[in-house]
């Protein structure tokens, strides 16, 4: 199969799809791999590297979308949306619950399949594409939060971990998953207070295990939320359905008690956020105060670290994108976890949950 590898093009996304050692195995196996030229370089990756793996260096952006399968890291952009085709398949991020425009584009090109990472899932339902960026986001939320908490940045000027004679700030947490639990793990080495809410009790007697007493674990209620909110300094989202969009927990109104200068992070605002003033930001302007809150609502954090998030999504993307190359759509027959990764095939939207959000798009496959 003829894969291509086009370079990100989404404000700074230094992240690429394939990793050099990718390639080579793809080549090993007979495989063509069309590489656009600097698509790694952000990611540490040169020319050089891709071309000694085996690959075929173009210039043009076109000349990578033009092969049989196209694997990328983010929903195309909408300069990208000339490239869809009937006998398209694309592997990567998609997120269309919070895309309307992409998705009608996708649907109106009668591309042969587009499969998203984050809907890909395991027999017991995990979601190992979307696990290893959301280990990574739910760490950079905390980091993000400590730096935009400073004075400089415009937050209250509180150190998380306070010292001695001075509290520590605190932290409080909607949605005790993947994001929740590696935020947690980082705010405590921090030495924050911290609060994860989630509505899953059994989530929550595992994550006492986990953290015993030093975090503290509350069920979700709109009274609980009504509580903890205005008591954070710094406020994360990590709440995630997925393909559907994220329900509004937080409302503008609970935003406005919040204290002056504490930082709103919201980890799921590429599938709509939790959060109701939080919207779509970049790592050009990541964040905009409103009601005094400093918000930050970048929906492609892991890019800030592309040396490891490349690797760590590639860890996990590679044996599917393997399957897909010897198998073209056969693959998806023979794997019903990559299957339920499928969200438009052939002009039709395919996938229940984002079938539920775009009910007027969707029709009989």
């Amino acid at each position: 199969m003829r894969i291509g590898l086009p370079k990100e093009i989404k404000d700074q996304e230094f992240r690429v799809g394939l990793t050099p050692a990718t390639v080579y195995t793809l080549c090993q196996q007979g495989h063509g791999v069309v590489v656009q030229t600097g698509a790694g370089a952000g990611s540490g990756f040169t020319d050089e590297i891709y071309q000694e793996a085996g690959a075929t260096l173009v210039e043009d952006a076109a000349e990578a979308w033009a092969q049989e399968l196209v694997v990328k890291v983010k929903e195309p952009q909408p300069s990208e949306y000339d490239y869809f085709r009937p006998d398209l398949i694309l592997f990567t991020y998609l997120h269309l619950a919070a895309e309307r425009t992409l998705t009608e584009a996708l649907i109106s090109s009668g591309i042969q399949a587009a499969i998203a990472y984050e809907t890909v899932t395991t027999g017991d339902g995990r979601l190992p594409l979307l696990t290893p960026m959301s280990v990574i986001a739910g760490r950079l939320s905390v980091q993000f939060g400590a730096r935009y908490l400073e004075r400089q940045q415009g937050g209250r000027g509180v150190l998380l971990g306070g010292i001695p004679g001075v509290a520590a700030g605190c932290v409080v947490i909607l949605g005790g998953g993947v994001v929740g639990t590696e935020a947690a793990k980082m705010a405590l080495g921090l030495g924050a207070r911290v609060q994860i809410i989630d509505i899953n009790v059994d989530r929550l007697a595992y994550l006492e295990t986990l953290f015993g007493s030093r975090v503290e674990l509350l069920y979700s209620s709109p009274r609980q939320i009504e509580t903890s909110v205005p008591q954070a300094d710094l406020l994360i989202g990590a709440v995630l359905v997925p393909g559907r969009k994220a329900p509004v927990l937080v409302s503008k109104e609970l935003v406005a008690q919040m204290k002056p200068g504490s930082v709103i992070i919201d980890v799921a605002v590429d599938q709509g956020g939790c959060i109701e003033t939080l919207r779509p930001t970049s790592h050009s302007q990541p964040t905009y105060l409103e009601s005094g809150v400093v918000h930050f609502g970048v929906p492609n954090m892991p890019g800030a670290v592309p040396w490891t998030a490349t690797q760590a999504l590639n860890n996990a993307t590679a044996p599917y994108v393997l399957k897909l190359a010897n198998q073209g759509m056969g693959a998806l027959i023979t794997d019903a976890g990559l299957k339920a990764g499928l969200n438009v095939a052939k002009g039709r939207l395919v996938h229940l949950a984002v079938q539920e959000v775009f009910a007027d798009l969707a029709k009989p496959y």
